[in-house]
Parts: structure tokens; C-alpha cells; sequence
């Protein structure tokens, strides 16, 4: 039997106190998620529910208090080199151009100049940028620039995409765009995707499948929902579907309670 790409076991995240009287905070506890070879999982839940930590233990960028992950079969002790992790801000360097900013990560690993140009040079093709590999980033749209941050993770061929709101800060229509430009890019190769989002709708539109967390702290999945809409999807139209409507209906159904108890925690706080 084939071992997952990712697999979280009973994970727990509690962070010490940073102050006098002050209590340790428990982000998440009892954490299972396992994520298939090729699958695309999105993560949803209210604000202040662990996502993000769950993204950063995947991603070796926290160690868990209590649980252990595993990455294709093995144990994953540090950073997971297989991974590449798109944030909500693009980790993109203002003073390099928009193909400087994509041969990056190659340059890191040694490989020849002319040769990083050449691969930076097709991933700008792959994601719409022909002919703006000159260009500085305040001279790009915040599209552009999701696209350009897109390339920079992908031309390091991560078998794993681990992705925090990336097209949160965008317009609809933008948005939208990017969504369908991830399908395709994803669909040609399909990795492993853990992709947080606060938006129902997208969560729907991406993904195999839907896991919801309930409110924070302690917070842990309370539901996991397969999305069994066809491929290949647009993104807008697919949201007219009565089945895409049903399982609107069923996710957001698990989800309202802990949205309004997240919504009244943030409030007290």
C-alpha cells in the first residue's frame, strides 16, 4: 500500500506563556490529516483556528508539542524539502525583476545562470508572463504578482504545495483567474496540495476534498467532505451547480456553529 504524501498524526501545538500571568495557549490538539499522493485538500475553519499552524508543522517550520508527521512514509525531522509553501504575502524580492525573482530559488541550489534563466524563462510562459520576465514588481498588478510567486515555487518541482490564502488579498475577478490558472498548472502535474482559505466557495471549487476545524484553541477537524464535482473545473461556473449548492449547503452547515463561536471569541478578545 502506497504511504500518503503527508501524514499528520495526532498532532498537538500548545505555546508557552510570553508574559508574566499569562497562560500557555493549546493551538491545536489531537490532529490527524492525511493528504494523498496527487490529492488537493483545502483547509477551512473561523479565524484563530490553527490553520496556519497546522500548514507551518507540514511544512517543518514548527515542530509539533505532541504527534509526529510523516512524508512519504518518513519521518519529517526540520524543514520538508519536498514542499514548497506559497504565503498570503509573496516572498518576492522588490529590488529583482519578475524573472530574477523566479531563477531565485535555482541560484540557491547551484545551478548555472544560463540554465536558470532558461527554466525561469518557460515558467513565466506557464503562468501567463511572456515577455515579463524585465519587469519590477511595482510595475505588476497584484495578479501578476501571485503569478510570478507561483513560478518561483514551482520551478523547484515540490511534490508538495502547502498554500495560506495566497489570493486572499486579490479582487474577485482576479481572483477567480488565479483559482482556474492553479487548476491548470496543478492538473498538468499533479501535486499534493494543502491549501488554506477562509472562503467556502473556493475551498469547494479546488479541491478533492474539505476538511473543516472546529473554532480555537484546541481546535481539531470536525468534518471532512469529498468534493466529487468533475474535472476540469472554471471555478465560476461551477459555483452554479446544484451539487456544488448542496455541498455548500452540508460544509457550511458543520461550519456555522464554530464560525459564530470564533467570531464571539475574537470579539471578547
Amino acid at each position: 500500500m502506497t504511504s500518503p504524501a503527508i501524514a499528520l498524526r495526532d498532532i498537538s501545538c500548545t505555546f508557552l506563556p510570553s508574559g508574566k500571568g499569562r497562560a500557555a495557549y493549546t493551538a491545536i490538539r489531537d490532529v490527524s490529516l492525511s493528504v494523498a499522493d496527487g490529492e488537493f485538500v483545502s483547509v477551512v475553519g473561523p479565524t484563530g483556528c490553527g490553520k496556519s499552524t497546522l500548514l507551518n508543522v507540514t511544512a517543518g517550520l514548527l515542530s509539533p508539542t505532541i504527534g509526529s508527521v510523516e512524508i512519504f512514509g518518513e519521518p519529517l525531522h526540520g524543514l520538508n524539502r519536498r514542499a514548497g509553501y506559497m504565503f498570503q504575502a509573496e516572498a518576492l524580492m522588490p529590488w529583482r525583476n519578475a524573472i530574477q525573482n523566479v531563477m531565485a530559488g535555482l541560484e540557491v541550489r547551484g545551478v548555472e545562470p544560463a540554465e536558470s534563466r532558461r527554466r525561469a524563462t518557460g515558467w513565466l510562459e506557464r503562468v501567463g508572463l511572456a515577455g515579463r520576465g524585465d519587469a519590477y514588481l511595482h510595475q505588476l498588478s497584484g495578479g501578476m504578482r501571485k503569478r510570478v510567486a507561483l513560478a518561483q515555487i514551482l520551478i523547484l518541482e515540490p511534490q508538495i504545495l502547502l498554500m495560506d490564502e495566497p489570493f486572499g488579498a486579490l479582487d474577485v475577478q482576479t481572483r477567480q483567474l488565479m483559482e482556474n490558472e492553479l487548476l491548470a498548472l496543478w492538473s498538468a502535474n499533479r501535486k499534493s496540495v494543502i491549501f488554506i482559505t477562509h472562503d467556502l466557495e473556493e475551498a469547494i471549487s479546488l479541491s478533492d476534498r474539505v476538511v473543516v476545524m472546529s473554532a480555537g484553541p484546541a481546535s481539531r477537524p470536525i468534518g471532512e467532505f469529498s468534493i466529487d464535482l468533475p474535472r476540469p473545473r472554471d471555478v465560476a461556473e461551477i459555483r452554479l451547480t446544484p451539487e456544488f449548492l448542496r455541498i455548500h449547503a452540508a460544509i457550511w452547515e458543520t461550519m456555522r456553529d464554530e464560525v459564530l463561536k470564533g467570531y464571539r471569541q475574537h470579539e471578547r478578545a
